[in-house]
This record gives C-alpha cells, sequence and structure tokens, in this order.
C-alpha cells in the first residue's frame, strides 16, 4: 500500500512540472515583471519546460531556456586563457547598466563571436531561468447590454510623434497589442532616394513590406546592419503611421530563425 502511494506522489509530481501549450506567442522575461526584458519568444503551441526548484511569483511560471544567447561580458572578466571568470556578470547588452542575463560558471559553454569596446561578444550555450506571465484566472466580467443601433461620428485617434522619425505622426491606439512578426530585415537606406521613415523594415516571401523597424526600444542591443537579408522573428507592438498608410514595429525582441 505504502509502494502504490509513493508511486501515486511521484506521478502527481512529475504532472505538476509539465505545463499545458501556450495558447499564444508569449515573451519569456528576464525576471518576473513586465518590464523585464525578453530572453526568449515562444510560438503558440509550444509546451515550456517548468524550472524545477523554482517557485514564481503568483501568476507567473518559472520555465527553463536551453539557449544559445548572444550576450556579453566586460573584457577584463576574461582570463589569459580566454575564459570567463567565474561569477562575471553576462548581460545582454554590451553597457554596463544592461541587464544581467546569468552568471558565468565554470561548466559554461561559451564561444567569443566579436569585440566592441572594453566589450566582448559571446554565444552563451547555458540552460537559464525565464518567466512567463500567466493569464488572469479572475472571473470575466458580465457582457455589457447592447449598444443603441446608432452609428457613432468619428473621433480622431490620439496621435504621438516618434522619436526616431520626427514629422511621422505614429498611432497610440490602446488596442495595439504586442505580435510576432516573421519576415527579411531589408534596409531603406539607397542613394539619391527620399529618405524613408525609418532605417530598416521588415519584408514578406514576396518581398513586400510588412512594417518599418523601431528598434529604438530594443532591450537586447543588436548591430541592424547585420541583420540585412536573414529572415529573424520579430516581436513587438504594432502601430500605424502616415495616417494609416504604414506600419511599425517597435522592437522588443529579434531573433535569427
Amino acid at each position: 500500500m505504502k509502494v502504490n502511494q509513493l508511486l501515486l506522489a511521484v506521478a502527481l509530481a512529475a504532472a505538476s512540472l509539465r505545463a499545458t501549450p501556450l495558447t499564444e506567442t508569449t515573451a519569456v522575461q528576464a525576471h518576473p515583471s513586465a518590464d523585464a526584458p525578453a530572453l526568449a519568444i515562444l510560438k503558440a503551441g509550444t509546451e515550456p519546460v517548468p524550472a524545477a526548484g523554482v517557485t514564481a511569483p503568483p501568476g507567473w511560471l518559472a520555465v527553463e531556456l536551453p539557449g544559445p544567447y548572444q550576450a556579453y561580458v566586460m573584457n577584463k572578466d576574461f582570463l589569459k586563457s580566454l575564459d570567463v571568470r567565474v561569477g562575471a556578470p553576462i548581460r545582454i547588452a554590451p553597457k554596463s547598466e544592461a541587464p544581467v542575463l546569468t552568471t558565468a560558471e565554470k561548466t559554461d559553454s561559451i564561444e567569443i563571436t566579436g569585440l566592441f569596446g572594453r566589450w566582448t561578444q559571446i554565444k552563451l550555450t547555458k540552460k537559464i531561468v525565464g518567466y512567463i506571465q500567466l493569464a488572469s484566472a479572475a472571473p470575466p466580467p458580465p457582457a455589457p447590454a447592447p449598444a443603441p443601433d446608432v452609428t457613432p461620428a468619428p473621433v480622431a485617434a490620439p496621435v504621438a510623434a516618434d522619436n526616431n522619425a520626427p514629422g511621422h505622426e505614429v498611432s497610440t491606439s490602446p488596442t495595439s497589442l504586442p505580435r510576432l512578426l516573421e519576415g527579411t530585415v531589408v534596409s531603406t537606406r539607397h542613394a539619391f532616394t527620399p529618405r524613408r521613415p525609418y532605417d530598416y523594415q521588415l519584408n514578406d516571401i514576396s518581398g513586400t513590406r510588412l512594417a518599418y523597424i523601431d528598434a529604438s526600444h530594443l532591450l537586447i542591443t543588436v548591430q541592424m546592419d547585420n541583420y540585412i537579408g536573414q529572415k529573424v522573428d520579430v516581436y513587438g507592438t504594432v502601430k500605424q503611421i502616415n495616417g494609416g498608410n504604414d506600419l511599425v514595429i517597435a522592437v522588443e525582441s529579434l531573433q535569427l530563425k
């Protein structure tokens, strides 16, 4: 009887470590906060792997991410053997105030991929814990009463000037939600042609522009020129510009496909 109870307890524990597949594209944050940088983007249907032994705050799920990651280490934290000093902070951008992705351990798999002044860019292959915000378990609010069948007068949507594109109005509609776009990064900078509102755009498979790319808010610093001609997944908020004739995506995360 005790053996059966033990087996049941093991089965329940194993079941608790499994997560249901995601119903929508979801960002994995570095910390359990909506303002934390995104470490990865998981597509709908992905079954995240809960991080064993990590307790997340209410409303969050701690998950394991296998990597690899593009990260940065200060040059002074490299030993003569070109190994990273154990305990050194590994950051998501080449600046001292950038969030720490993890700290170096002796068993880390690290490959040097570039130099940025006082910083060295690395490819880090390591399991890292991230956090997914869970959907609210609160019951939905009651449905509102049917509105009268009256066509309201049009109301102008509020607009805000984008810092990277002076003179170009951007819609700030509260219905704008983060979404995932797939496509190829293309430069909009060409000699003898008028300057476009943004220096890069995302094209679909036919070469048609899906949206301009606003990388000014990208938390993980990248050299955008390195992505020209590459197929990528771009996660961010899509907004209308130029009176709704064009779209721009404010990038929060960009990954090669």
